[in-house]
């Protein structure tokens, strides 16, 4: 086993949307009209989630939203923290014709810094819902906060560039963001050399992979590690799709990535371990405004998990400690006995088949073990 200055530990999360109802309640909210079908006003999930679970504090502080998080993530105290964010940080722009459009207000942004978040993925359906306008004002702003962004970028360069973050053993971690169409990334959204955008990728096939495997090995120096952080597939479903489990190994295999981190899916999926590498199909959603919507209940959107994968110098898995976690009043706690037995089961049932399994942990956490 590598030395333990070797090793790597990080913050894994699924999709982080601080918009809406969320935006609502932090210190400083945005513009509350929506141009949805249903609600035209972000006070509106304020109220729905008020009406399950009783009345928030308004306005909260900036740490509000992590709740228990926060100390789930000092004890493990990872070098890297990383999250997709599924929201545009902006104030401009106009809402994109499609139905549903997320925005936070940049003066709220603290509350994503109060976890210390190193670096957000922007390859999403979402980070241009308020068109380019306010995809430019989520870059700076993050930037100005002093957060790495991958996925998306001024042109297709800059899209395409993996966050370079720093580790203690002079090495680096590339991220890469990644966005596929069954998503819903339009192709409109995809960046080029003279249109700001996302890392679009049209399909997931093998002539798709070896362009992907090219840049990335172009990116890469002898020592680095490398996530591939996906937007890809579905809001809701377990199935774990053929063509989504080739490209993962084709990943591994070819580009050389350490580790495929899934998102999009709003609850967890399963997980594998293929040749000692971490592939994560769907991590669910970190924190949204969904509470008393009580739509696709059989899948607990609700629930979730706190990622924390410890990787070896050459990028293998040695640990994986999966901490369960609900949101209740647009923040995250603790899940409950009920709530870890689903997620056990769930997790469990969905990653038996792919050779590894979980164990309870003595702090209600669970670890994989293979």
């Amino acid at each position: 086993m590598p030395a333990a200055s070797q090793s790597l530990k990080l913050f894994l999360a699924g999709d982080l949307m601080t918009a809406r109802g969320i935006d609502a309640v932090l210190p400083h909210p945005g513009d509350p009209r929506l141009y949805e079908p249903y609600l035209k006003d972000a006070g509106g999930y304020v109220r729905l989630a008020e009406g399950l679970h009783g009345p928030l504090p308004r306005p909260v502080d900036y740490a509000y939203i992590w709740g228990d998080a926060l100390a789930e993530i000092h004890r493990r105290q990872p070098q890297v923290r990383l999250v997709n964010l599924e929201t545009a940080v902006t104030r401009r722009g106009q809402p994109e014709a499609k139905g549903i459009n997320y925005r936070m207000s940049p003066a709220n942004v603290p509350a994503i810094l109060a976890a210390d978040i190193d670096c957000c993925v922007l390859a999403n359906n979402h980070v241009l819902d308020w068109g380019r306008a306010g995809l430019l004002d989520t870059l700076a702003t993050l930037a100005r906060g002093g957060v790495q962004v991958c996925g998306a970028g001024r042109d297709l360069q800059a899209a395409e560039t993996p966050a370079a973050l720093p580790l203690n053993d002079g090495s680096r971690l590339l991220v890469f963001g990644l966005c596929t169409p069954d998503c819903g990334v339009p192709a409109s959204w995809a960046a080029t050399g003279r249109r700001s955008g996302v890392a679009w990728l049209p399909d997931l096939s093998r002539p798709t992979l070896d362009r992907l495997a090219e840049r990335i090995h172009a990116c890469k120096r002898p020592g680095d590690r490398v996530i591939a952080s996906i937007h890809w597939g579905g809001n809701w479903g377990f199935e774990i799709s053929p063509e989504q489990q080739r490209f993962a190994h084709g990943l591994i295999d070819q580009a050389g990535v350490d580790l495929v981190h899934g998102h999009s899916s709003h609850h967890i999926k399963g997980l594998e371990l293929y040749r000692e590498h971490l592939i994560l199909y769907g991590c669910g959603d970190l924190l949204n405004d969904y509470e008393g919507i009580r739509d696709y209940g059989v899948f607990h959107g609700e629930l979730g998990l706190l990622y924390f994968p410890t990787l070896a110098a050459d990028g293998r898995l040695l640990t994986l400690e999966l901490v369960p976690t609900h949101i209740r009043r647009f923040q995250l706690g603790r899940a409950d006995a009920d709530e870890r037995r689903w997620l056990f089961e769930t997790l469990e049932r969905e990653c038996c088949h792919r050779g590894c399994h979980l164990q309870p942990a003595f702090d209600h956490s669970f670890a994989l073990s293979w």
